[in-house]
C-alpha cells in the first residue's frame, strides 16, 4: 500500500506514478467514509468555527482543471463516491478552484473535491477538499480522510451515470456583484489577462465584458502541458504577458494593467504597463490599501509567515489587526470563517477577500486590481511607487533548492539557528513555520516544501542587492547542513 498524505493544500502526485486511478480511488473512498462518519459533526470546524454541518446525503461537488485526464479523474472520483453511498455532481466543464468552492456553498453540498495540482508542473495532478463553507479542508479533516484510507482501490462500475452541473454561471454573476461597475469604468483601462493555460481562462474577461471594459487574454486556450512550464504566476514564466503588454502600450495611452492567475485560478500576481512584475507581496499590499482607503471595507488582515512586512505597516497606519499564520491557506481560511477578515493571503499569490468565499480567488483579485487602476486613473507603476515611497523599500525573492534532505535542513536550522548568514547578523529568530532569521534590514525564512522535494529560501530586504547576497549565502549554508 502506497503512502498518501495531504500537504499544505491537498494530495498531489505524479500522474501514472503515485497519482493513479488506484490511489485516487482509495482517496475518494476515504473521503466518502469520512463524510458518512457519525463523529464528523463533533469536529471543531462545526462546533468552534461555525461551519454549517451538512449530511453526506447532501453530496459532493467535483470540479476539475485542464490537466491531462483531469475530467476522467473527476468522473472516476464521482463514481467512487456514488458507489460508496454519497451523491456526487461533476462540473460540465473545467473550472477554477474558487468557482468550485463557491458552488459547494451555494449548492449547500457536504463537501467539494477539486481535481487539480494547482501551480505544480504538468506531470502532476491532485485532489483538493473543500468543506461546507467553501474553505479549504483543515488538517483536522484531511487527517481523518487519511485515517480512512483503504488498503486497496474499490471496484467501480465504469458505466455508472454521473450527474453534470453548471457551476460557472452563478460564480461569474457573483463576481459581477462584488466589483464596483462605476469605479471599474471611471477611467478607460486596458486589461491584459494571462490564464497560463489554466482553468481560469475566460472568467475574468466575462465579467469585464459585462461592463464594457476592454481586455485581451493570452494563454487562454486548452493546453494540458502548459506549453512546458509550471503554471505559477512568477516572473520567470510571464514573458507572453509582458510581450502583449508591450504591444498594447504601442496602441494605447490609457492605463494598462496585466493580471495573471495560476493553473487552477486561485493565485494571482500582476504586471505593470512597463512590463515590470508586481509580485504577490505588492499585489496583496495594493489590494489591502485599496480595500481600506477607497472601498472602506472593515476587518483585519491575515498573512502567512513568508508574506511581506509591509502588511504590518499598513495595518498600523489604519489601526487594523494583522494575524500571522503558518504556510497553507487552510490556516487563513479558518480565520476567514471565524473572524471579521478583510483580506487573507500568502506569498505565493493565494489571496482571499471579504464578502466572498473564505478561500483564495485569483479571478476576483484580478478584477479588484483592474478596478483600482481604473478608479485611480494612474498607471500601475505609479501606484506601486506611491506605496513604496510611503512604506519603504521591500524587495523579495524566493529560491527553491531541490534537496532530498530538505526537512533535515529545516530541523537543524530550527533547533540550532545560525548567528549570521554571510555578513548579515541574526538579531532574532521566529518559528511559526520553518525558521525565520531577522536582520536589521530584513529577514530570511528557511522552510521545507509540503508538496514538492524542495527547500524554500524566502528573503525580504530593503535593497535588491541585499536579497541576492542573503540568498546566495543561505544556499551555501543549507547545502553545507545537508552534507553536500
Amino acid at each position: 500500500m502506497e503512502e498518501i498524505s495531504f500537504g499544505t493544500d491537498g494530495w498531489r502526485g505524479v500522474i501514472a506514478d503515485d497519482y493513479t486511478y488506484e490511489n485516487l480511488g482509495r482517496v475518494a473512498e476515504a473521503t466518502a467514509s469520512y463524510l458518512k462518519s457519525s463523529e464528523r459533526k463533533e469536529l471543531e470546524v462545526y462546533n468552534q468555527w461555525g461551519t454549517p454541518y451538512r449530511s453526506s446525503d447532501d453530496g459532493v461537488v467535483v470540479g476539475y482543471d485542464g490537466r491531462f485526464a483531469s475530467e476522467n479523474f473527476a468522473l472516476y472520483v464521482a463514481r467512487v463516491l456514488k458507489e460508496s453511498g454519497v451523491p456526487a455532481f461533476v462540473s460540465k466543464s473545467m473550472v477554477p478552484t474558487p468557482a468550485l468552492a463557491f458552488a459547494v456553498r451555494e449548492m449547500e453540498a457536504a463537501a467539494g473535491v477539486m481535481i487539480t495540482a494547482s501551480h505544480n508542473p504538468p506531470e502532476y495532478n491532485g485532489f483538493k477538499v473543500k468543506i461546507e463553507s467553501g474553505a479549504s479542508a483543515p488538517p483536522v479533516v484531511t487527517d481523518r480522510i487519511e485515517e480512512n484510507l483503504p488498503a486497496e482501490s474499490p471496484e467501480v462500475d465504469p458505466g455508472l451515470e454521473v450527474d453534470r452541473v453548471d457551476i460557472s454561471s452563478d460564480y461569474v454573476e457573483a463576481l459581477g456583484e462584488i466589483v464596483d461597475q462605476e469605479m471599474l469604468t471611471k477611467n478607460p483601462v486596458m486589461a491584459v489577462i494571462d490564464s497560463m493555460y489554466g482553468s481560469a481562462q475566460g472568467f475574468t474577461g466575462k465579467v469585464l465584458d459585462k461592463f464594457g471594459v476592454p481586455s485581451v487574454e493570452v494563454r487562454g486556450d486548452f493546453n494540458p502541458g502548459f506549453n512546458g512550464i509550471r503554471p505559477e504566476p512568477l516572473e520567470e514564466y510571464l514573458d507572453p504577458l509582458k510581450e502583449e503588454i508591450a504591444e498594447q502600450r504601442k496602441e494605447n495611452d490609457k492605463p494598462i494593467v496585466g493580471v495573471v492567475t495560476d493553473g487552477d485560478g486561485d493565485r494571482v500576481s500582476a504586471v505593470a504597463e512597463d512590463s515590470s512584475f508586481i509580485d504577490a507581496h505588492r499585489t496583496y499590499a495594493l489590494l489591502m490599501r485599496y480595500l481600506i482607503e477607497e472601498k472602506g471595507w472593515e476587518g483585519k488582515a491575515v498573512k502567512n509567515f513568508p508574506l511581506t512586512d509591509m502588511i504590518f505597516k499598513i495595518g498600523k497606519k489604519h489601526n487594523r489587526d494583522v494575524t500571522e499564520t503558518p504556510v497553507g491557506f487552510k490556516f487563513i481560511a479558518e480565520k476567514m470563517v471565524k473572524e471579521d477578515v478583510l483580506i487573507g493571503g500568502e506569498e505565493s499569490g493565494g489571496i482571499g477577500l471579504k464578502n466572498h468565499i473564505p478561500d483564495r480567488d485569483g479571478i476576483l483579485c484580478s478584477l479588484i486590481l483592474i478596478e483600482m487602476v481604473a478608479r485611480s486613473g494612474k498607471q500601475p507603476t505609479e501606484l506601486v511607487n506611491d506605496m513604496m515611497d510611503e512604506f519603504g523599500g521591500h524587495h523579495y525573492r524566493r529560491n527553491d533548492i531541490h534537496l532530498e534532505a530538505r526537512q533535515e535542513v529545516e530541523n537543524k536550522s530550527t533547533e540550532d539557528p545560525p548567528e549570521s548568514i554571510g555578513s548579515y547578523r541574526v538579531k532574532s529568530v521566529e518559528k511559526t513555520d520553518g525558521v525565520k532569521l531577522r536582520f536589521d534590514d530584513g529577514w530570511l525564512l528557511i522552510r521545507a516544501s509540503g508538496t514538492e522535494p524542495l527547500l524554500r529560501l524566502y528573503c525580504e530586504m530593503d535593497e535588491p542587492t541585499k536579497v541576492d547576497q542573503v540568498l546566495s549565502e543561505a544556499e551555501k549554508y543549507a547545502r553545507n547542513l545537508a552534507g553536500e
